[in-house]
């Protein structure tokens, strides 16, 4: 199948926290509505009867523990793969920080450029580099498609806006809210749909599963 399902891990912030641009550093855990939003992933697979032949995630425990509950809840029993190639951007002096906190360090149209226009900003200290991270997000979502049914891979914001990036077309709908999926069609070199909450019924036209018996 060349078909791919990416999807992001839920939230690592509770109501009251402090929210702050989390990347290859911050290594925060999931919070209750976090393991909630992973739960829906693995709770809509199981409704639509579909299995991933694999979970491949980033090696944050985020990502990891994530994996995990959608593992449990869809009927997955194989090992979850971590592919350092899915770890999140490091935001380098922008890591750490609220984007008021951004904002008033490096500038209004830095930030914008990220946040909305959904390009790197000039001069920035992330790693690793832009050609780096198209070839690892390309590179992953091939390897997944070569998988006999379908492949989940469940990454960071970041990462996805490079996978979004790499199959082309309007840039403005790169950003995946947490706890949402996207699925791509590797061999047409599209996206099938973006940014969507996890639903049984969209999963089950998008990859066409054949129901597995007693299921």
């Amino acid at each position: 199948m060349s078909k791919v399902l990416l999807a992001r891990h839920g939230n690592t912030f509770g109501p009251g926290d402090k929210v702050v641009w989390v990347g290859a550093k911050e290594d925060l855990p999931l919070v209750h509505k976090g393991e909630e939003q992973a739960a829906a992933l693995g709770n809509a697979l199981r409704e639509a009867r579909l299995t991933p032949e694999r979970i491949i995630t980033g090696p944050l425990l985020r990502t990891r523990r994530a994996a995990e509950l959608v593992a449990v809840l869809c009927g997955f029993h194989g090992r979850i793969e971590i592919d350092e190639r899915l770890r999140e951007i490091d935001y380098g002096s922008w890591g750490g920080k609220s984007c008021d906190e951004i904002i008033a360090e490096f500038g209004a149209r830095a930030h914008r450029t990220w946040n909305e226009e959904h390009r790197r900003p000039d001069g920035v200290d992330w790693s690793p580099d832009e050609a780096t991270l198209r070839a690892n997000a390309l590179a992953v979502m091939q390897e997944a498609a070569l998988s006999r049914r379908f492949a989940l891979i469940i990454t960071s914001n970041g990462v996805l806006r490079y996978m979004h990036g790499v199959l082309g077309g309007d840039a403005h709908d790169a950003k995946v809210k947490t706890g949402n999926i996207c699925a791509v069609d590797i061999k047409a070199g599209q996206r099938l749909f973006w940014n969507e909450a996890p639903s049984a019924e969209r999963l089950r036209t998008s990859f066409n599963p054949t129901p597995r018996p007693g299921f």
